[in-house]
């Protein structure tokens, strides 16, 4: 890694390099929308396929699609639920209000969520059954029978300036479009796999997305873990005395810290901006805490992502407001040695 970093820099160098270090730092932001964590819910294509093809096969080809085959198929896969969805190619909360609004169902977007995350595991629905959750049973029910009723229909003649929902290769003629994806040569399961994930993806980056930020906590706390420092991690939207707004690590605790760390990442320019914004906040709090004209602690942002890329000014604000104590994925091996957590080292 060639060049210098603003954290190893003075103020008075910082300053008249301000342009430079801008610069740099944003060169080491990765593009982390290329990977993302998996998470406990996520679904591979196989799993995905197998559920595809038992609905496929208890409702011969899809040419005897009904609440009954359905249901059927969900007994053996749970899974199914989800490829259901996928052919009506809506989102849960869409899915209740159809149910709500046709058939007056009492499912809300809250339950057709959590129904939906509970369709991943496999024997979720016929032990639902054995169970008797009758509210349930009733909800997911009356999901079926609309997807059922809607997709069979399939779209209505269209209308100028509006676009239907079913409006799509595999539903717009009903069963006959749907019963065709199944049996020519297309690959029908791989594009409702990839309609289920979502503007490729979209609906597993939102559902990870917190996991994303713990990325980087992940990677802060193995350092602090190997090199034996000190540190009290906070939880989320966790209150700490004495801060207004509080950080995700205190070093070496939140009682008389001398370093508190945030960490954001984020692939967004306006998320970057609240983001920045909340770090700045830190930066606030740290100079009301001040003992013999300095401030308590120290203040570090470990960041990353392509959003902060959009923002230039605010990382020349947050570099010079910080004293140049941030830090990226590319440079988080500098994060101890280039702080005063170098003070809370181990041997």
């Amino acid at each position: 890694m060639a060049g210098k970093r603003p954290y190893e820099l003075s103020q008075k160098e910082l300053e008249s390099r301000i342009e430079e270090m801008v610069t740099t730092t944003i060169a080491d932001l990765s593009s982390e929308f290329l990977l993302m964590p998996i998470g406990n819910g996520f679904i591979r294509y196989q799993e995905f396929q197998a559920a595809y093809e038992v609905l496929k096969q208890k409702t011969g080809c899809f040419e005897k699609l009904t609440a009954e085959t359905v249901r059927s198929s969900l007994m053996e896969n749970s899974l199914v639920f989800g490829v259901l969805r996928s052919i009506l190619g809506m989102t849960a909360p869409e899915w209740a209000e159809l149910a709500r609004s046709e058939l007056d169902s009492d499912i809300n977007q809250g339950a057709a969520r959590q129904i939906d995350k509970n369709c991943r595991k496999m024997g979720y629905y016929p032990n639902l059954s054995r169970r008797s959750a009758t509210k349930t049973l009733g909800r997911i029910d009356s999901l079926i029978e609309v997807a059922v009723q809607y997709i069979k229909k399939g779209a209505p003649p269209e209308q100028e300036g509006f676009l239907h929902r079913l409006t799509k290769f595999d539903t717009t003629f009903g069963e006959e479009s749907l019963s065709y994806a199944a049996k020519e040569n297309v690959p029908y399961a791989m594009l409702l796999y990839e309609r289920y994930l979502g503007r490729p993806f979209a609906a597993h980056r939102d559902a990870v997305s917190e996991l994303v930020g713990e990325v980087m906590e992940n990677a802060i706390e193995k350092r602090l873990r190997e090199a034996k420092v000190s540190y009290r991690k906070t939880g989320r939207a966790e209150k700490l005395p004495g801060f207004g707004q509080a950080p995700d690590f205190c070093i070496p605790d939140e009682i008389s810290p001398k370093v508190i760390i945030e960490a954001k990442v984020t692939s967004d320019d306006g998320t970057a901006r609240d983001k920045v914004a909340r770090i700045k906040e830190l930066e606030t709090q740290r100079n009301k805490h001040v003992q013999d004209g300095k401030p308590w602690y120290e203040v570090v942002a470990c960041i990353d992502g392509r959003g902060f890329r959009q923002r230039r000014n605010d990382m020349r604000d947050l570099i010079l407001r910080l004293n140049g104590k941030v830090f990226t994925a590319a440079t988080l091996d500098h994060l101890i040695t280039d702080t005063s957590i170098r003070d809370f080292r181990s041997s």
